[in-house]
């Protein structure tokens, strides 16, 4: 593994966060939790502060450490799907429980990290450099009116469908 990985700031719920991220992808699991000493201000003493896991490999680290940062969506992970199946599976995981769909691949999960959910053949169709530019360009107008993507649609539009 290289040196660089993501650290993200939940304000109370980075341990729970990173245990429903563990339980949606493959080969990823809670490496370490480290808890609140008593002087660190606005954690309660013993509380799960700093969580080190891995998805799918990717080392991520997480700090509970209150409210004063916010996830927004300047920040994302992109989840490369093999086919549509994999983009319904991951769509409907990383939704459950009170996320939010956005536009064009992207969602909010629960505790408000945002996610590309994206089938490598959206890539083909429409920034390949063997992608026929008018194809590319109607494959791009359907994908801009979808939530989650559906490819069916796009490859359609690709064909002058």
């Amino acid at each position: 593994m290289g040196i660089v990985h993501p650290h993200l700031w939940y304000s109370d719920n980075a341990l729970e966060a990173a245990e429903f991220y563990v339980s949606v992808f493959p080969s990823s699991r809670i490496v370490n939790v480290l808890h609140a000493p008593a002087d660190m201000p606005g954690v309660t003493k013993g509380a799960p502060f700093i969580v080190s896991y891995e998805l799918d490999g990717q080392p991520v680290e997480a700090i509970s450490a209150g409210p004063s940062l916010q996830l927004n969506a300047a920040f994302s992970f992109v989840v490369d799907c093999a086919d549509q199946a994999e983009v319904d599976h991951y769509w409907d995981a990383l939704l459950a429980g009170g996320g939010q769909e956005v536009a064009c691949g992207w969602l909010t999960d629960r505790f408000g990290l945002s996610w590309q959910v994206v089938p490598r053949r959206l890539m083909e169709l429409t920034l390949s450099p063997d992608a026929d530019p008018e194809g590319a360009a109607r494959a791009t107008q359907v994908m801009l009116t979808q939530k989650k993507i559906e490819i069916a649609p796009i490859e359609a539009a690709y064909r002058g469908e």
